[in-house]
């Protein structure tokens, strides 16, 4: 298994902080690290600090984890994944999500309708612009050249590349899609002693390509936290579930919450979202299973947490995102050293996952 963790997001609000994170990234490249995926949601924007990044480093590879799909024309995408894999010299990584209907229809004055449509036509217009071909589609969310217009087909002004391209899906039809055509995935809300909640749609998709779902590099982890309080560590992830389940969506619309309920957590969301909506949000804290944020991340000592990145591995996640948790920076660091180790150590042990 490879190593990732997440850069950017909230973490750099400020200059400071922002220097702090890349000091992280650099830092987490000598531990070995192989993937930073920086993030994007109605805050800072997953491109910028992979610009910077790509300045400070040379192994790492670096991801957009993701890029909001209605957020930039496909043209655009294209443009920027190019760009951005000149300034890494061919590190970069492109990261693609859906997002959701808040997101999209409070920010990008665009319809959330049919996103496994609009992700399919984004990832054929991209392509053709990979392969330096003129850019042309007719589809139901892109028409390139545009009807009736002077517009005409174009290719842009770089030469034919190779992008990687990782989805970031949770709900069936995106996760089929991802398993057809994606050559990774980004898991979320995802629990290795439930992997089917995910898994099975992913390989739906898979047949369709000769390699099937092997051909796919499958990214999935959670947090890490070095502990022998496990209760206090707990508890203070319990409102980060109880916001993902009441608030990372419309009570109509939330794939999060959906992929848990999958998972065999059904009741226990329901009551945890009624709670949030209902305004009783450290009621609802209270009310997160221990099992759902032990099994989404990587908590206790050092066998608890050998333990769960071997259950990840025997699954078939190729790529563990390991997120380090700590009060300060040495003390982050110094769980990621340990982390990085461990995953080393239990890879080298079993070099042939489980089929997935």
């Amino acid at each position: 298994m490879k190593v990732s963790i997440g850069i950017g997001g909230a973490a750099i609000a400020s200059g400071e902080a922002a220097r702090r994170e890349a000091e992280f990234a650099r830092d987490a490249e000598k531990l070995g690290v192989d993937v930073a995926w920086s993030a994007e949601g109605w805050g800072t924007d997953a491109v910028s600090p992979i610009a910077y990044l790509a300045a400070i480093t040379r192994k790492i590879r670096l991801g957009t984890g993701i890029m909001q799909l209605t957020a930039r024309t496909p043209a655009m995408t294209a443009m920027t994944a190019m760009t951005l894999s000149g300034l890494t010299d061919g590190r970069f990584v492109l990261g693609l999500g859906a997002s959701g209907p808040q997101v999209v229809e409070g920010l990008h004055n665009t319809s959330f309708r049919s996103p496994v449509k609009r992700m399919r036509e984004t990832l054929e217009i991209m392509k053709q612009a990979f392969r330096g071909d003129k850019l042309a589609l007719q589809g139901a969310h892109y028409r390139l050249p545009l009807p009736g217009g002077e517009g005409k087909k174009m290719r842009l002004a770089f030469k034919p590349t190779s992008i990687p391209i990782y989805l970031a899906t949770v709900a069936p039809r995106g996760l089929e899609l991802s398993g057809e055509v994606a050559d990774g995935w980004l898991g979320t809300s995802f629990m290795p002693e439930s992997s089917e909640a995910h898994f099975k749609f992913l390989r739906r998709g898979a047949i369709k390509r000769k390699a099937g779902l092997g051909a796919i590099d499958l990214c999935s982890g959670g947090s890490v936290c070095v502990s022998d309080d496990l209760a206090s560590v707990i508890r203070a992830r319990k409102n980060q579930m109880a916001y993902t389940l009441g608030a990372m969506g419309s009570p109509k619309t939330n794939f999060y919450f959906r992929a848990y309920c999958r998972a065999g957590f059904e009741d226990d969301c329901k009551e945890v979202q009624s709670l949030w909506l209902k305004g009783n949000r450290e009621e609802a804290s209270r009310r997160v299973p221990e099992e759902m944020i032990l099994r989404t991340n990587f908590f206790g000592n050092e066998e608890m947490i050998r333990n769960r990145i071997k259950l990840y591995r025997d699954v078939g996640i190729t790529t563990l995102r390991m997120d380090p948790l700590g009060r300060t920076y040495s003390e982050r660091l110094d769980t990621l050293e340990k982390a990085v180790s461990w995953v080393r150590d239990e890879t080298l042990k079993n070099k042939e996952p489980r089929e997935t």
